[in-house]
Order: structure tokens, then sequence, then C-alpha cells
């Protein structure tokens, strides 16, 4: 009987040990924001497991995939009518959609890149360059970046990174439609969680994208709960913890050219799909 009570005393005093972990988990934002006051946009149904967006330009048209149907879908946040889009290659897990100065390019979960040809025309089609590492690996995570003239691809998960604790960085060259064979850059897990305060062991991005004002790498990692700031070569800066309720699974991320921050979030089981718009104000 008094083992069998102090083991329960044991279990108590942990899992309050553990709320009052969670209870000093710090939310704030990052200057130019207020990640506590969205606007919110409900998405149709056919977008309910929304995983990319790009703004062409603003909310009234959002280049978006889901994680299912090779489509690209145009979104206007208000309209009440099906959104337009257009069938570009088969059915598949498809993660992120970036723009170029040379194109579209959809971003499949094993890290092949589908250029996107005729968007906009009854002829949509593609040209899919196959990632050239082997082994088991998935990305969600893409960014175009035109001072390299490169689409780069940050890895969610692969047996190298979970060795190192890191998540790597990989280029495909516009110039010369090819992948960089090696790794541009690592986050390294530890660093992220020590300026988040919490005791995160792998960093999952699953959005990115330039901030075109700050001209800074904004990360969304849907797993960690956060939202992760580095400079173009890879140096975190800053990382912010994102409450639940309100990013249920940030799948996408864009900027308006102006700042204006447009994040969006699957329904999942549980919740409508929708985009959450932060308005920048310039400090």
């Amino acid at each position: 009987m008094y083992i069998r009570t102090l083991l329960i005393i044991s279990i108590l005093l942990h899992a309050c040990n553990t709320f009052g972990d969670r209870e000093q988990k710090v939310y704030s934002s990052p200057s130019g924001y207020n990640l506590k006051e969205p606007v919110r946009f409900r998405v149709r149904e056919s977008m309910q497991e929304i995983s990319g967006i790009e703004l062409f330009p603003d909310e009234h048209r959002i280049m978006a995939v889901n994680d299912e149907e090779g489509k690209v879908f145009e979104i206007d946040v208000t309209t009440t009518q099906p959104y337009p889009s257009w069938k570009f290659a088969k059915n598949g897990d498809y993660e992120d959609i970036c723009k170029t100065d040379s194109g579209w390019f959809v971003l499949k979960s094993n890290g092949s890149l589908f250029e996107v040809h005729g968007l906009f025309t009854d002829s949509a089609s593609s040209t899919h360059y196959k990632f050239p590492k082997d082994g088991k690996r998935e990305f969600e995570a893409t960014y175009y970046d035109r001072n390299q003239n490169a689409v780069i691809l940050l890895s969610k998960n692969s047996a190298e990174d979970k060795k190192t604790g890191q998540s790597s960085a990989f280029r495909f060259n516009l110039a010369t439609r090819t992948f960089d064979s090696t790794a541009i850059y690592h986050f390294d897990s530890r660093e992220i969680a020590k300026l988040a305060g919490n005791d995160m062991r792998f960093f999952k991005p699953s959005a990115a994208a330039i901030h075109p004002v700050e001209k800074r790498l904004y990360i969304i990692a849907s797993v960690n709960g956060l939202l992760v700031i580095s400079d173009l070569q890879g140096h975190i800066q800053e990382a912010y913890n994102l409450k639940h309720r309100l990013f249920l699974q940030p799948e996408g991320l864009a900027f308006a050219p102006g700042g204006d921050m447009y994040i969006s979030n699957e329904g999942g089981y549980d919740g409508v799909a929708n985009i959450l718009k932060f308005t920048y104000k310039h400090q």
C-alpha cells in the first residue's frame, strides 16, 4: 500500500511539473506582426488538405496545392464558387508550390520537383525532376531564392539528419535544372530548441518563404509548433512558439509584396482548413 501511494504521488508530481512546463512556454511575435490577431479565411471543401500556397499576388488569387490530386488550385478567399484548377501530374503526395522567375514548381514529398507548364490553360503538364540522393526521406517545404537563381528544398525527415540532429537544405539550380549533390546548409535542432525554450529533438519544416521586405527566411514547422526565422545562409536568428488552438496544422506560408504574411492550415480530422492573414507593420 505504501509503495502504491508513493507511486501515485510520483505520477501526480510529474503531471504537475509537465503542466507547469507547458504553462511556462512563451508565445510572442516577430517584429512587425501580432500572431494572436489574424484575419481568418475559411477555404472550400476541395482544399481541406491544403499543403502549400503562393500569393499571386493577394488573397484574391492564391495558388495552392493539396496533398493528393496533382492539381494547382486558384483560391479567392472571398468567392463562393468552386476554385479553378489545372491538372499537371497524376495523383500523389504534393506538399508545396513556389513561383520563380522562370516558372512554377511543385514539390512532392519524396523531394521530386515538378515544373508546371501551361498553367491557366487546358493543356497543363509538367516536367519531373527526381531528387538525386538515394534513401527514404521526406520534404514538405520549398522556397525560391532569386539571388541564387534556385529553388531550395528543406528536409523534414531523413536517416542522415536523424543521426546528426539537423535538418538539411538542398538546392535545385534553375540555370541547369539540376540538384546539387550535397546540402547547402543545415539547421541545428538544439539551437532552435534553445531559442524556443522547449525540448524539441528534431526540427521538421513544413513551409518556408523569404520575407520580401526583411530578406530573411521564415519557416513554419507544424509538428514542432514553431515559426523560425533565419538568414538566407541558414543561420537561425529567432524562434516563436505557435498556439495549437490557432495553428491547427500549418502547412503553407507566403508573403504579399508589402510583407503581409499568410499561413494555411489543413483541416485535419477535427477542424476546418483555413488561411490566416497577419498584417505587417513596418517598424
